[in-house]
């Protein structure tokens, strides 16, 4: 029997946020990045979003928040982040390969 596996979905990533879509922001992300749900994303000096890179001098090296949905920019596009007052599943966030366990075990302490 062909089994089938299912992809993580807004559901996965988030598991409590404040009411009326406080811990929501709309945002630009930058034309050429493919992020995945849940990718942890810094604002550069242009005001779109990136992955974050805890190397770089543009702002992208501090965290913002979590995109919320699968975006391929191949131009500026409009998404949504998690960027407040939410709780969301360690399994499902997004790290680039480069972070250190440091920044990451910070954020999971973070309220």
């Amino acid at each position: 029997m062909t089994s089938i596996t299912e992809t993580n979905n807004l559901g996965d990533l988030l598991k409590y946020e404040a009411s009326s879509l406080y811990s929501r922001e709309q945002i630009t992300v930058a034309k050429g990045q493919n992020l995945k749900l849940g990718t942890v994303v810094g604002c550069d000096k242009d005001d779109v979003i990136k992955v974050i890179n805890p190397t770089a001098t543009d702002g992208t090296q501090t965290a913002i928040g979590v995109i919320t949905s699968d975006v391929n920019a191949t131009e500026n596009t409009k998404a949504v982040i998690i960027t407040r007052i939410a709780m969301l599943a360690d399994h499902a966030v997004v790290w680039p390969g480069n972070i250190t366990e440091e920044p990451e075990s910070c954020s999971n302490k973070a309220t």
